[in-house]
């Protein structure tokens, strides 16, 4: 499951009472058959030293909730290249709006992407200042979005949130943590999906096939990797 530990939720952010949820358990998520995209041509990622360190998370206010939310470029500059991510403001307003406020504040500059699984789930999450799994900014929101409980639900390409599942008055728990997959990945239907990637694809791949440090399939990618500055437009 892909999920962000522990959230201090202070203020929960939602757009109308109808916002859809998330009304399955938060069990673990089943296990694919795909490859993890490895290839002769990804057999090692370009990647430069990084100054991304682990951080306290910067105090950024919520966002006032505007409507309608307009589609958005996100660029993340890596110390591995550069990861371009078209946003749905249409399907997935709330995360849009907040994950740009976010950006927009410098909240993700100087971070680390903190988990690589290639095992099952082929994904790399990012978006903890702190590193550990447990950071996130002070208020949390519900999930929009969501896929059908399919496989492959969450195709190569797709950017999706994080979360701890629901609370027990049965609000989002979405953050600051997302996930970007390199290979087609079948997960339960509980994260927010709010954009695609329309370059650096490849990139994703040369890290994965790097593996994870001190091996198996779940933990921090070997192939340090920093996020140094993101850009919205």
């Amino acid at each position: 499951m892909l999920s962000s530990k522990k959230i201090i939720a202070t203020v929960v952010l939602s757009l109308t009472a109808s916002l859809v949820m998330s009304s399955a358990t938060f069990a673990k998520d089943p296990k694919t058959t795909m490859s993890s995209g490895k290839s002769k041509m990804a057999s090692k990622a370009l990647c430069t030293s990084t100054n991304a360190y682990p951080h306290k998370e910067p105090q950024i206010a919520p966002p006032a909730v505007k409507m309608p939310v307009k589609n958005r470029t996100f660029t993340f500059e890596t110390n591995c290249g550069q990861i371009v991510v078209e946003a749905d403001g249409a399907n997935a307003p709330l995360t849009v709006l907040v994950m740009t406020t976010l950006a927009k504040g410098g909240y993700f500059n100087k971070t680390l992407c903190h988990r690589l699984t290639t095992s099952g789930l082929f994904v790399l999450q990012c978006g903890d200042p702190t590193a550990t799994g447990s950071g996130g900014p002070l208020f949390t929101y519900d999930n929009e979005n969501l896929p059908d409980a399919v496989a492959n639900n969450y195709p190569a390409g797709t950017v999706a949130m994080a979360n701890s599942g629901l609370t027990q008055t049965g609000h989002g728990t979405n953050g600051s943590q997302f996930f970007l997959v390199y290979a087609d990945t079948t997960l339960g239907a509980n994260y927010t999906r709010w954009g695609r990637i329309i370059k650096g694809l490849d990139i994703l791949k040369a890290i994965a096939a790097q593996g994870v440090l001190g091996g198996g399939g779940d933990g921090t990618p070997k192939q340090t990797v920093g996020i140094e500055k993101v850009s919205v437009k």
